[in-house]
């Protein structure tokens, strides 16, 4: 049985209970489903309500239901009794269920989404079934061990601290007390933009069953989705995935550090780990690929510290991070918007027709694929919709349709806040930048419509002009923070001088451009 490493993992028998197995949960060596005895009948509902609700991702949609489907059948291989019931909702699927099975009781783990538990336990008494509910195992932390320690912490909502903690909790990366290396983040390593002739290392090519091809042909059919069905690439089975982990260790960790936060015009994939999707279904237990790269760490000295240290921070650190946030953050963190900003998303970001490369081929890279790695959604997807002023609920909303690994509990903290800075819960200021970062930290500018140095006139790079203008129009909520300081001597500077003006009229000019569909 595989469990929470920091905190103590909940206790409770299963006999005579039945495990209610949710589609984001799908590993056998978690929870109820570890408890029950083998054999044991296992409760499992296909909604597909929520498939409605958004124009999804094609092989998202895909790859919820082709995992669920899969782990059904590997659970009756292996003798247990699935109770799998297709239906609009989850109301509906309960109800069949308690009509055929009407004295069981369904034990569950909660949803890391907001009210999860409490909604379950509505919708089971509104049948007049019974149902328990205990933690969510599937993560590195329990609840309970993270609230104490943020009980006695005044910083507990800095990423930062909470990473040091974790590391000193699990042990991970830690020699007699101290991080291995003598730092704890390896951060400034990890920003190079590699040379030329560097190619990133061969992924994982999952060989996929009938069923992933019948399930991509149905949601297809049934479902009204966004992007393209022609190359599903994502594990849909646990096999499948520790295959993807196991050639990760071998194969592309080692080149993994210094260029995570690359991006390259025809390397969608880079050296990234791509397991967030396998993750977020429960098809690998967090702690199973913090254990398997740290050992390949220690195993073997062509994997430097920072590509292990850079991987693990986001395991450990950021992903278990964000749950927590998550979780004494809502409900206001889903519309949080403390700078007011009150535009629409642009078009493009669902058309991806634009002429700023560096968006229409993030845009393209998640139409193809759901999938664009992280400096892509940070500095480039919410980057570009920080600065346009985009109503920071409609970016969420967008990245949680269009990603396969985004959930509410994901997405949320990640997109408003330390995307767009809308609740200040723990982000200390914005992630916003010009269009030098993009430039230095990708190929994307060279074959660009727009000038990446010109921040005015005719083809300026909409990005610079839209850096200098938010700073502007958020004057009285930013200045006064001490990491700002710097950026406003340059507004003050560009006041002075008058280019400020010109600045604001690019704006305008840009805002009637994306109007007109010619941005």
């Amino acid at each position: 049985m595989t469990e929470p490493v920091v905190g103590t993992a909940p206790e409770y028998e299963m006999d005579g209970k039945v495990p209610w197995v949710l589609g984001t949960q799908l590993h056998p060596e978690v929870g109820p489903l570890a408890r029950a005895p083998e054999g044991s009948r296992v409760c499992m509902i296909e909604a597909h309500d929520f498939a409605r609700r958004k124009p999804y991702h094609h092989d998202k949609l895909t790859l919820v239901f082709a995992a669920m489907r899969q782990f059904r059948d590997e659970l009756r291989e292996q003798g247990y009794e699935v109770e799998y019931i297709e239906a609009e909702s989850f109301g509906d699927g309960l109800e069949t269920y308690f009509e055929r099975h009407p004295e069981d009781t369904l034990v569950a783990m909660r949803s890391p989404s907001y009210r999860s538990g409490p909604r379950m336990a509505e919708l089971v008494g509104e049948i007049g079934g019974d149902l328990e509910v205990v933690d969510n195992e599937l993560f590195v932390s329990t609840r309970q061990a993270f609230d104490e320690w943020a009980n006695g912490d005044t910083d507990s909502f800095r990423h930062e601290t909470f990473y040091r903690w974790m590391r000193r909790e699990s042990g991970v990366l830690m020699d007699d007390g101290d991080p291995v290396g003598g730092e704890w983040n390896l951060d400034d390593e990890n920003q190079e933009f590699p040379p030329p002739e560097w190619q990133s290392p061969d992924r994982f090519e999952v060989d996929h069953a009938d069923t992933v091809d019948e399930v991509s042909e149905w949601v297809s059919e049934e479902f009204d989705t966004w992007g393209s069905s022609e190359e599903f690439v994502w594990p849909t089975t646990r096999d499948q995935t520790l295959a993807v982990l196991e050639q990760f260790c071998e194969r592309r960790l080692s080149e993994f550090g210094p260029y995570q936060d690359a991006m390259r015009t025809d390397d969608w994939a880079m050296a990234h780990a791509l397991l967030s999707p396998a993750l977020n279904l429960g098809l690998l237990h967090p702690w199973e690929a913090i254990e398997a790269i740290e050992s390949a760490y220690e195993s073997r000295e062509d994997i430097p510290l920072n590509s292990a240290e850079g991987v693990l921070r986001q395991l450990l650190g950021w992903r278990e991070f964000m749950r927590h946030v998550y979780r004494h953050a809502m409900p206001e963190l889903a519309t949080a918007n403390q700078l007011g900003a009150d535009h629409d998303l642009p078009e493009f970001y669902w058309s991806g027709e634009t002429k700023m490369n560096c968006l229409a081929e993030t845009v393209d890279d998640v139409h193809e694929r759901g999938y664009a790695h992280h400096i892509q959604r940070l500095m480039v997807l919410a980057n570009f919709a920080t600065l346009w002023g985009v109503e920071p609920e409609q970016l969420n909303d967008w990245f949680h349709a269009t990603y396969v690994d985004a959930y509410h509990w994901v997405t949320t903290p990640n997109v408003i806040e330390m995307g767009q800075y809308g609740s200040g819960v723990f982000a200390t200021k914005p992630y916003v930048s010009s269009g030098s970062y993009v430039d230095r930290m990708s190929d994307y500018c060279g074959d660009c419509h727009y000038y990446k140095t010109k921040d005015t006139g005719e083809r300026a790079c909409p990005f610079n002009a839209l850096y200098w203008d938010f700073l502007a129009r958020n004057e009285d909520d930013l200045r006064s923070n001490h990491r700002m300081g710097l950026m406003y001597s340059h507004v003050d500077n560009k006041r002075e001088s008058g280019d400020l003006a010109e600045i604001h009229e690019r704006v305008n000019d840009l805002r009637e451009m994306a109007e007109a569909g010619d941005l």
